[in-house]
């Protein structure tokens, strides 16, 4: 018996941060849940999530430093939302546009 083959398939992700914290959102249908692996570092994000035909992979840089040990992620209807404190909140100044 052979390893099964599945296609390595890039998933759609948004993400998006205010001055606190990430939002990330993985769509993963027709994912069991109990078969995603996270692994969050400091500075971005590594996912595998396998199916019946395709194996949904990625990693991904993120601009700001995060608190990964804070990380949360939750699963639903084949949606997989993680939310991350920034290391330290953004200040930025504002630019005014001529």
């Amino acid at each position: 018996m052979g390893e099964e083959i599945r296609v390595p398939v890039l998933p759609a992700v948004c993400i998006y941060h205010d001055e606190e914290k990430y939002l990330i959102e993985v769509e993963l249908p027709g994912v069991d849940k109990d078969k995603i692996h996270l692994e969050m570092t400091e500075r971005g994000f590594c996912l595998r999530a396998p199916r019946d035909d395709i194996e949904y992979f990625g990693c991904w840089t993120l601009a700001h430093d995060i608190k990964p040990n804070e990380a949360k992620a939750n699963f639903r209807n084949g949606l997989l939302t993680i939310t991350v404190p920034l290391a330290k909140p953004m200040k930025g100044r504002k630019i005014p546009v001529e």
